[in-house]
C-alpha cells in the first residue's frame, strides 16, 4: 500500500513566512511541483486562451478533465470512478480510500478501535452520507426529511484578527453552538438543532413572453438543544458539493488564479474577482484558498480533515480535537469517551486514513462532455462566452507538473472557475464573512459536471443552498457583478436562453 503523506513540517523549516500582502509570493506548499520553462508558458498561455470560434468544439474540448477525463455513465456511479489516467497500484488506493469515505463511524468506546470516535455531536456518519453518490446535497423537502445534506454554519462578529492576512474579516465560533450546528447526536447527547425552511415565490418576466419562479428560503433553528443562540448569530446555510475533479483544481497554480484577479476592477469590466486567503491548519502559514463555498480551505486534504472534524466529529492531526465542534459550554460533550488510539497517531484517523481518503477525493474522475458538436450546444457556449459569463466562470487551465501526483500532472483541464471570490448581490447574500470573503462573496463553482446532477443526485437543485431547481433559475440568482450578465439572459431572445441552457447541460 502506498501511503500519501503530505508536506510534514520538518519539511517547512528554512521557508521564511509568507508577506501575505503581496500576494503573488503565496506558494502551493501542499504540492511538489516542477517548474515551468518558459516555452510551457507560451504553449499554456495559447491553450487557454477564450475560443472565438463556435463553429466547431475545441480540440480536446470533450476531455474537460485532461487526460485523467473518464467514460460517461448513465447511471448514479458517473461520478464514482478513479482519475482515467490512474495506474493500477494507485487505483487500490482509490479503492481503500472509498472504503474509508463510505465507512459508518460508531461511538466511543467500542470494540471496534478502527471504526470509533463519533461525535458526540455530527451531522453524519460518513463522507458518504452528506456526498450522496459523491454527488450535490440536498435541502429538506418536507420537515420530517432527513435524507440531505444541508448544515448550517454559525459565527458571531469580532474576536482576534488574523494581521497576517490583509483584509481578513475577524468572527468567532458561537459560544455556545461552535462553528456549526450539528443536528444529530450519539446515545447520551443532545443533538443541536434542526434546520427550518420556509420558501416565498416571486416570479420573474423573462423576452418573448417567458417566465421563471424563483424561491427565497429563510432559515430557522428548532429543537435547540444548548440553549438560545448568541444574539448577533450569522448562519448560513450549506448543501455538499458534487466531489468530482478536485485533485485538478487542487493542482492549478496559485500563480495562475491570483493572475485572474481584479480586486479594485483595474479594467472596468465590473469584475472584481478576489483572491481567499487563510491560515493553513496544516502548514501554519497563509495559503490561497480553494475548497468549501467560501475557499475557506487550501487543499483537498485540508478539506477534508476540517469535513471529519466538524461533520462528523472524527479528530485527527489537522484538526486534533476529540470533541470535534463541541465548545466549552457543552461540557458532557467535552467529557465523553473519544477513539483516540496510538495507532492512529493519537487521533481517531491516522495520517495515512486521511491520506487515502484525500487520494481518492483527489482522484474522483470528470465524466467526459456530451453533444459538444451539437448545432445548438454550440450556440449555447457562444451565448455563454459572449454574454460575459466566462469572466468568471473561466474554460481552461493547465495544471502544474508534480512530481508525485501524475493524474493531476500537467494536464489542460475545462473546469469553468476562476477559483476567485466574487460579489454575488444582495439575493444571494449570507451575510456571513468568512476569511477575506464579505457576505455577499463566494468562490466561483466549476460547472464540469453539472448537467449529470439529475442522474447522479436524483434532483436539479444549484447553488450553495440548494435554493435554486433549475440551471435558469440559478442563473436568474445571480446579481452584484453579474447582474448586467443576468439581465442579458433575461432579456435574450427565448431560443438562446434555451441554447444556454443546453449548453451548461453539456458540461
Amino acid at each position: 500500500m502506498t501511503r500519501f503523506a503530505s508536506f510534514s513540517l520538518s519539511l517547512l523549516v528554512g521557508l521564511s513566512a509568507v508577506p501575505v500582502d503581496a500576494d503573488q509570493s503565496l506558494e502551493d506548499l501542499h504540492l511538489l511541483t516542477v517548474p515551468r520553462t518558459e516555452d510551457e508558458r507560451a504553449r499554456i498561455a495559447t491553450a487557454t486562451a477564450p475560443t472565438i470560434d463556435f463553429t466547431q468544439a475545441e480540440r480536446f474540448e470533450a476531455n474537460q478533465a485532461g487526460a485523467a477525463t473518464v467514460r460517461v455513465r448513465d447511471n448514479s456511479n458517473a461520478f464514482s470512478q478513479a482519475s482515467g489516467n490512474i495506474s493500477f497500484e494507485r487505483e487500490l488506493d482509490f479503492k481503500v480510500g472509498n472504503g474509508l469515505f463510505r465507512k459508518l463511524w460508531v461511538s466511543s468506546p467500542s470494540s471496534t478501535l478502527a471504526s470509533d470516535g463519533l461525535g458526540p455531536l455530527y451531522n453524519a456518519r460518513s463522507c458518504q452520507r452528506c456526498h450522496l453518490k459523491d454527488g450535490r446535497g440536498h435541502p429538506p423537502e418536507k420537515p420530517d426529511d432527513s435524507a440531505v445534506s444541508m448544515l448550517m454554519r454559525v459565527s458571531i462578529p469580532g474576536g482576534p484578527g488574523v494581521d497576517e492576512i490583509e483584509g481578513y474579516i475577524a468572527t468567532l465560533p458561537d459560544p455556545t453552538y461552535g462553528g456549526q450546528i450539528q443536528d444529530f447526536s450519539v446515545a447520551g447527547h443532545a443533538a443541536e438543532a434542526n434546520i427550518a425552511i420556509t420558501y416565498t415565490e416571486e416570479t420573474i418576466a423573462l423576452s418573448d413572453g417567458e417566465t421563471a419562479s424563483l424561491r427565497k428560503p429563510v432559515y430557522d433553528l428548532t429543537n435547540l438543544g444548548y440553549g438560545p443562540l448568541h444574539d448577533d448569530v450569522m448562519m448560513s446555510a450549506r448543501v455538499a458539493p458534487q466531489m468530482i475533479g478536485l485533485g485538478l483544481l487542487d493542482a492549478i497554480p496559485t500563480e495562475d488564479i491570483l493572475a485572474l484577479a481584479d480586486p479594485d476592477d483595474a479594467d472596468g469590466d465590473g469584475i472584481s474577482g478576489r483572491a481567499q486567503i487563510v491560515m493553513s491548519a496544516q502548514f501554519g502559514q497563509p495559503m490561497l484558498g480553494r475548497f468549501g463555498l467560501k475557499a475557506g480551505k487550501p487543499s483537498v486534504r485540508e478539506q477534508s480533515a476540517a469535513a471529519f472534524s466538524g461533520d462528523i466529529g472524527i479528530s485527527n492531526s489537522i484538526f486534533p480535537a476529540a470533541a470535534g465542534d463541541c465548545t466549552a459550554a457543552q461540557t458532557a460533550c467535552q467529557e465523553a469517551p473519544n477513539g483516540n488510539t496510538a495507532i492512529h497517531d493519537n487521533a481517531e484517523i491516522g495520517d495515512e486514513g486521511l491520506d487515502l481518503v484525500a487520494f481518492y477525493s483527489s482522484n474522483l474522475g470528470v465524466p467526459a462532455r456530451r453533444d459538444v458538436d451539437d448545432p445548438e450546444v454550440l450556440r449555447g457556449k457562444q451565448v455563454f462566452y459572449e454574454t460575459g459569463c466566462i469572466s468568471c466562470h473561466t474554460p481552461k487551465h493547465v495544471t502544474h507538473r508534480l512530481e508525485n501526483q501524475p493524474e493531476q500532472s500537467f494536464q489542460l483541464i475545462w473546469p469553468y472557475t476562476d477559483m476567485l471570490l466574487h460579489d454575488m448581490g444582495e439575493g444571494l447574500a449570507d451575510n456571513r464573512p468568512e476569511g477575506r470573503a464579505t457576505g455577499r462573496e463566494w468562490r466561483t463553482p466549476p460547472l464540469w459536471g453539472i448537467g449529470l446532477t439529475k442522474t447522479v443526485s436524483g434532483h436539479t437543485y444549484f447553488l450553495h443552498d440548494g435554493r435554486a431547481r433549475s440551471l435558469l433559475e440559478a442563473v436568474l440568482w445571480h446579481g452584484g457583478e453579474a447582474e448586467t450578465h443576468k439581465q442579458a439572459v433575461v432579456a435574450m431572445p427565448a431560443p438562446d436562453r434555451a441554447a444556454l441552457i443546453r449548453f451548461l447541460e453539456s458540461l
